[in-house]
């Protein structure tokens, strides 16, 4: 799609520069051929070094781009990348090339694998399972009764998903408009589970906006866990039953947490943490250690005040 389309579409000014636009990525990860946006302040540092053919941000930060860039101006980014996601959205179905089939793999009748899909050598993909457009399963997975592997996701060695799990999925992500409705915000990443990764039953892992959603090397997921949108889980961290990760958060190695244990979004937790069941993260965790409660504090801390308050509702 040309500038001058997008710009019209999204109710810019409508740009001279003719450049031909290829996808959306953040500030961060965007290259040549790709639109940008910024919507959040706190990724104004971002905007000096990136890579992106066009921005679209208000008038007001237009000057921090790099040369070259080109700044498609709105008041609301994020609506109006909302607006412009659809455009960039791809077909569930987009290729005319067979799956390809490792050797050794077992594939049940009633399970289907879409055109473009390729799975590796000793899976088994048992009945009622979808694996879509482009996506790729490694070596020795096994796919238990009724996942669904939505398109362009990728799957490493060695992994095990249980019955009714759902990767890639939409996050859930919405702009809003200043009468109340809802306008949705299209999800054009994929994820990538690495090798070694079990995932329990009816587990809901979702596809990124933009880049991937990562469940890194050994990691171990529990039954009923949600993680959404640009999450990263750290190699061998351990989610219990009814863990919530909101949208972008980055878990280091080894984390653990605990059973109804939940994180709000664009925060990260430090290597070797442990959370115990039903803590509640708002804030991002530096250094590793044992936290419990909501709001978090120190384990130890929480033991405490738990005692005083029973000496209290005691006395």
């Amino acid at each position: 799609m040309k500038l001058n389309e997008i710009a019209s579409i999204i109710g810019s000014i409508v740009v001279s520069e003719n450049v031909e636009i290829f996808s959306m990525n953040t500030l961060k990860n965007a290259q040549a051929g790709e639109i940008s946006f910024l919507s959040d302040t706190k990724y104004e540092k971002e905007l000096s070094e990136t890579k992106a053919s066009a921005v679209i941000l208000p008038a007001s930060k237009a000057a921090l781009l790099p040369d070259g860039v080109v700044a498609l101006v709105s008041e609301e980014p994020y609506m109006a990348v909302a607006i412009l996601s659809k455009y960039f959205a791809k077909p569930i179905r987009s290729s005319e090339k067979a799956p390809q089939i490792g050797e050794g793999s077992v594939v049940y009748p009633t399970a289907h694998i879409e055109n473009g899909a390729t799975v590796g050598k000793n899976c088994t993909i048992m009945s009622g399972v979808y694996v879509g457009a482009e996506a790729v399963i490694g070596n020795n997975v096994t796919l238990y009764p009724n996942v669904c592997v939505y398109r362009d996701c990728i799957i490493g060695d060695s992994v095990a998903i249980h019955a009714g799990t759902v990767i890639g999925s939409d996050g859930f992500g919405y702009a809003h408009t200043k009468t109340g409705e809802h306008v949705k915000l299209y999800q054009n990443g994929n994820v990538v589970i690495e090798d070694d990764v079990e995932i329990g039953a009816n587990c809901t892992i979702d596809c990124a906006v933009f880049g991937s959603t990562v469940i890194k090397r050994g990691a171990k997921i529990d039954n009923l866990v949600q993680i959404g949108h640009n999450c990263v889980v750290g190699e061998y961290s351990i989610l219990v039953s009814q863990v919530g990760l909101a949208g972008s958060t980055t878990l280091g190695r080894n984390v653990v947490l605990g059973g109804q244990s939940a994180t709000a979004g664009h925060l990260s937790i430090a290597p070797f943490t442990t959370m115990a069941a039903r803590s509640g993260v708002t804030k991002s965790v530096t250094r590793g250690g044992v936290y419990s409660g909501f709001p978090l504090m120190e384990h130890k801390l929480w033991l405490k005040l738990q005692a005083k308050l029973a000496k209290i509702v005691q006395s």
